[in-house]
């Protein structure tokens, strides 16, 4: 019956991230640096909201769009922390997931033939969803710029056919984050075109030398933008999924219409453990991006010291070195550095064809692993 599955299903591939992950479970003694997950546990009065919410059998159904008191919580998040303003009853979803938001605005602003335009490389997340619903993915090639979509590389890629624009900064797999002049020169761009843009902010809690913008701020750009958030990363609750679009109303009236059918709702132990999270730890991000920075650090300095090219990221938790000058591809060297020195790294194709030439190393591990891992990866190039 295989024959009879959507081609378009057909043609999807398993994230090289995770193919790289499972294949890790195999060695019993590797070190991963592959998975972009907090190692920090969820805090504890998160867990405790959670655990009062089961004790009172706060396990039916929520409004489709989430908790009314968690949209209000939401809204007064973005809005004391970056400057947006989203109307809580209208404006604000409750996803299963930065992943579900990802997914209901796609398959709510395209139709067959759309363009998408991407930066490459990136997290390898979109590419589907877009083929899915019968788009076009248009990657623009920002590796001369330092990996960052800026006006005059997005420039050229604008079609008459081009539906949306996906911005996520802070970058997986780079790190690298757009300055306040680069975001504006977007936004003078798109100005007068009418495109969709996406802005993926999970990370926004985590940039670590300038405060979080969100092109959603520049004028003209609030209706056009669908900004994608949620507690995965800021508050170390990648279990949980809970995510968040925030768009005009004009939009999310759709878009609530797909979340609706596809999930009903989020789950609602998960929402209250989000209304904590939003209300009692706005700033719980703090400490776990301290550590970050220090983790950043180190193990910048090691690679550099190793003789990699790379550029020092300025959020989330990877770092995206060169290895072209070993003369292999990706995967040969994420292969052989798992064999030879049990230490797995996720190879830059995984993040499109513009990763090629590239390993993609996660800091969201102790400095324990971090320090032995690049013991390993130093050995590993000099023996090569």
């Amino acid at each position: 019956m295989e024959h009879l599955i959507n081609p378009r299903v057909n043609d999807i591939q398993i994230s090289g991230i995770r193919k790289i992950s499972n294949l890790v479970s195999t060695y019993k003694d590797a070190l991963t640096l592959t998975i972009g997950q907090p190692d920090f546990p969820t805090p504890d009065h998160i867990m405790k909201a959670a655990h009062a919410a089961i004790d009172e059998q706060k396990t039916t159904y929520t409004p489709n769009a989430g908790m009314l008191e968690l949209r209000e919580a939401a809204a007064n998040y973005v809005s004391s922390k970056y400057g947006l303003r989203y109307r809580p009853d209208t404006e604000v979803i409750v996803t299963v997931g930065a992943s579900e938001a990802l997914d209901i605005t796609l398959r709510t602003i395209l139709e067959e033939g759309s363009e998408v335009i991407l930066p490459g490389p990136i997290y390898p997340g979109y590419e589907p969803i877009i083929r899915l619903c019968g788009g076009t993915p248009v990657y623009v090639d920002t590796r001369a710029n330092g990996f960052k979509l800026t006006a005059d590389l997005l420039e050229p890629h604008i079609t008459d056919r081009t539906r949306c624009i996906i911005l996520c900064y802070p970058s997986n797999p780079t790190g690298r984050v757009l300055g306040e002049q680069e975001l504006a020169d977007i936004a003078k761009l798109l100005e007068n075109k009418s495109i969709f843009v996406i802005s993926d902010e999970i990370y926004s809690e985590l940039i670590y030398d300038q405060p979080h913008i969100s092109i959603a701020a520049y004028p003209g750009m609030r209706e056009k933008t669908i900004v994608i958030n949620g507690l995965s990363k800021s508050h170390a609750m990648t279990g949980w999924r809970i995510g968040f679009t925030y768009a005009d109303e004009s939009i999310s009236q759709h878009m609530l219409k797909v979340h609706q059918y596809n999930v009903t709702c989020a789950s609602s132990i998960s929402q209250y453990a989000a209304l904590e999270a939003l209300t009692n730890g706005v700033d719980d991000a703090l400490p776990m991006k301290e550590a970050y920075v220090q983790r950043r650090d180190y193990v910048y300095d090691r690679l550099t010291q190793m003789g990699f090219a790379l550029e020092k990221p300025e959020g989330a938790f990877y770092l995206f070195p060169s290895i072209d000058r070993f003369k292999m591809s990706s995967m040969e060297f994420a292969m052989r550095l798992l064999d030879e020195q049990r230490v797995a790294v996720v190879p830059g194709d995984a993040f499109s064809s513009y990763g090629e030439g590239y390993i993609r190393i996660s800091y969201a591990y102790g400095m324990d692993v971090l320090e032995k891992a690049t013991d390993r990866l130093e050995k590993f190039i000099k023996n090569l």
